[in-house]
């Protein structure tokens, strides 16, 4: 598994974590334990904290966007697992480097994770909410 994409897996599994006890969890713990577990060799893990942190920052705005590009799904009806590689392809979509994250490749990245970890129409459902939201970021270019 590439470092990115392990990494991408990491900060998910620790997002879900943190969302799943309420985000009353040392998220930093989480993280850190996670690492361990999951990407014994992963050499650096600043982009997993990059992922983390970005995503946490812009919590309130990245769940706005979910919630309009959503509407017949309000955002404590998407499963914790769906909400958490949106959140996270959100936030590679609007706050990452486009040079270093082109668009397509957060989204493309976003729907692996919910084949992986998600249920049977996860990825489409991940595909339909970035995918709208990509549109729209493309209309205000």
């Amino acid at each position: 598994m590439a470092s990115r994409h392990l990494s991408r897996s990491i900060a998910m599994q620790s997002l879900y974590e943190w969302d799943f006890s309420g985000k009353k969890g040392d998220l930093e713990k989480i993280v850190e334990k996670n690492v361990k577990e999951f990407g014994p060799g992963l050499e650096d893990p600043s982009f997993v904290w990059q992922l983390v942190t970005g995503v946490v920052k812009h919590l309130l705005k990245i769940d706005k966007i979910i919630e309009k590009a959503a509407p017949e799904w309000p955002l404590d009806q998407i499963t914790i697992v769906d909400r958490n590689v949106l959140r996270l392809g959100l936030y590679e979509l609007l706050y990452e480097n486009k040079e270093e994250v082109p668009p397509k490749v957060a989204i493309n990245e976003s729907i692996e994770l919910a084949k992986s970890f998600g249920g049977e129409s996860s990825g489409k459902f991940i595909n339909g909410v970035l995918g709208t939201v990509f549109k729209e970021m493309e209309k205000n270019e």
